[in-house]
């Protein structure tokens, strides 16, 4: 059996400690001066202020980790700095290898998650941290390990380049196609509908009613990535789904966020099993003979007349308040069947490419891992 220690067995744990704001500046004066995730970048952050009464410092090479939401991100400093109470500082003891416990934190990024307390910030504790349990190699297995995961982020990197590359190719030829109108009828949204609906409401479905397994219900999570993703699993019992049935959701249906992170959207796959939404979707079922659902979502992030509706003019973002009224209201120059049908198909085959894409380097995710150990086959030479 693999052997485990906590996190302050094996490493020095030091948490940020933010200095006077009088002490802040953006002029050189002083040590950089890091306060959380929003100052870090791939692997090391951006020296963004400075402060001149330092009280937490860190060394250079010392392993930040943000400890307020987000939770989890991790960085390295570059040189000496001061850092604030949303980070910690990690400097491991002998014989262990800094970027080998900068992987396996890495890997419990949504286990510290889920341990974040607080009604405004989410935060971990000093002592939440520490307690994380790290697998213990021998320190030349642990460069091993670091040597092989450096090559698989390089690949996740350059596929994620890739598919980057796929979408911007998809957005121009929506564009390409649809932003002149061509004399189309304009259409509101609920003119293409079927039904639409939103979930019930906080009086209806109580958190505490929640299950472990049962009838499936969609939240945020499962659009927030513009496409349909399992990433959290919420369930009702049979007993409850009766008095809610009416907020099932069916194969083909367009889902979108109206609470939290809004204005995404996704089509719910052929494969859904039972399930409702939450209140923070809106849910459309669409009239066939109008409209193609994955063209209706893909309109939703790139329909020039679409976006314009559902922005402010002055920053981009997506209006507050967003609810299912303004969304049966939003109007656009539909084109015809046909069309749509074309920029589906056209869709659907470079999705498969990034799906394609995506399993290369998820397979050679799965021939090491940090329990694992090195898989022979692809040990670095």
């Amino acid at each position: 059996m693999s052997e485990y220690k906590r996190l302050d067995e094996l490493c020095y744990v030091n948490m940020g400690q933010s200095p006077s704001s009088k002490s802040y500046n953006d002029c050189n004066d002083g040590i950089p001066f890091f306060q959380g995730n929003a100052d870090f970048g791939k692997l090391y952050p951006t020296v963004r202020l400075w402060c001149n009464e330092p009280t937490k410092i860190v060394e250079p090479g010392t392993l930040l980790i943000s400890v307020r939401a987000p939770i989890g991100a991790l960085n390295f400093s570059t040189e000496r700095s001061c850092i604030g109470r949303g980070l910690a500082g990690i400097v491991p003891k002998d014989g262990i290898v800094s970027k080998y416990i900068y992987y396996f934190l890495k890997s419990k990024k949504d286990e510290l998650e889920r341990a974040g307390t607080g009604s405004t910030f989410k935060a971990i504790s000093k002592g939440t941290l520490a307690a994380v349990k790290i697998k213990i190699i021998p320190e030349d297995e642990q460069h091993k390990v670091v040597q092989v995961l450096d090559k698989i982020c390089d690949i996740i990197d350059s596929r994620k380049q890739q598919i980057e590359e796929l979408d911007t190719l998809v957005k121009a030829r929506f564009v390409e196609m649809f932003e002149n109108s061509y004399g189309w009828k304009d259409v509101c949204i609920s003119n293409l509908c079927l039904s639409a609906r939103t979930g019930p409401f906080g009086s209806a479905l109580h958190h505490d009613e929640f299950v472990d397994d049962g009838i499936f219900v969609l939240g945020i999570d499962n659009a927030v990535e513009n496409k349909f993703s399992y990433n959290r699993m919420r369930y009702i019992t049979p007993e409850k789904y009766q008095q809610l049935k009416r907020y099932t959701v069916y194969p083909g249906d367009v889902i979108i966020t109206i609470m939290g992170t809004v204005g995404r959207s996704a089509v719910i796959p052929d494969d859904i099993p039972l399930a409702i939404n939450t209140k923070h979707l809106a849910c459309l079922t669409l009239n066939s003979k109008l409209a193609n659902p994955y063209f209706i979502s893909s309109a939703f992030q790139m329909h020039p007349e679409i976006v314009r509706q559902l922005t402010g003019q002055a920053t981009g973002a997506i209006m507050d308040g967003l609810n299912l009224t303004k969304i049966k209201n939003i109007h656009f120059p539909c084109p015809p069947l046909r069309l749509q049908n074309e920029f589906v198909d056209m869709y659907k085959q470079i999705d498969k490419s990034k799906v394609h894409e995506f399993l290369k380097y998820t397979e050679v995710l799965f021939n090491i891992t940090l329990d694992g150990g090195i898989d022979d086959d692809i040990r670095p030479n």
